[in-house]
């Protein structure tokens, strides 16, 4: 069983003053760090993002979703395309989609993989929490059935700003509970407080003498 996985690790992070959420750290690693190990498991990676190629391994690939901050669903097409022409000889069975904001998300990649091992979904599998929502950006799908809906949206040209909702709304997925909080993202300071992030410090300007906040 053929499983690569897509990091998102775009967007503008307005709600944090532009503060990149990959950036942010958790027990001394960034949210960017956590997520790429969360799913280690994975045959091929790739981070969807504004991110330099120092952030990452050697062996996690990189792209962008196209146009800049054209939203998750963008994000996950850019990393369909760019995993499909880095092995495209073989393509895998599913493909783990996670965003990067998630500083628990292992625990739920952990139980979505665990899962897959058990019963072969239809279309995939998506995380459902402890308040049963589901969670389109912790979930493992089917990379056949993501492809085609995706290629759908792409002659419709709607990928740009939609929803991942609406892009997997034709898809059968089995939901799978994972741990609480696994699935929890930071989106503002006060996400941020409650896993003991804290706002960076203002790196100086060797120029001016001042301090400015890291932005992207």
């Amino acid at each position: 069983m053929l499983i690569d996985a897509i990091v998102l690790a775009g967007g503008r992070s307005s709600r944090l003053g532009e503060v990149p959420k990959r950036d942010l750290r958790f027990e001394q690693h960034t949210l960017l760090e956590h997520a790429v190990a969360a799913v280690s498991f994975a045959r091929a990676t790739v981070v969807v993002g504004d991110v330099g190629t120092s952030m990452l391994a050697a062996a996690v690939l990189l792209t962008r979703e196209s146009p800049p901050f054209a939203g998750p669903a963008a994000g996950i097409a850019a990393g369909i395309e760019a995993l499909a022409s880095a092995v495209p000889s073989t393509p895998s069975d599913y493909t783990m989609v996670i965003a990067c904001d998630m500083p628990l998300a292992a625990a739920a990649t952990g139980a979505l993989h665990r899962a897959l091992r058990s019963e072969l979904p239809t279309d995939g599998l998506i995380a459902v929490d402890d308040q049963q929502r589901r969670q389109p950006l912790a979930a493992l799908y089917n990379t056949a059935s993501l492809t085609t809906t995706i290629a759908e949206h792409h002659q419709r040209h709607t990928l740009s700003n939609l929803s991942v909702f609406r892009l997997i709304d034709g898809l059968t997925l089995t939901p799978i509970a994972v741990p609480a909080g696994s699935t929890d993202d930071v989106d503002n300071w006060d996400d941020a407080a409650r896993f003991g992030i804290t706002k960076p410090e203002p790196h100086p300007n060797p120029e001016s003498g001042e301090n400015h906040d890291h932005v992207e």
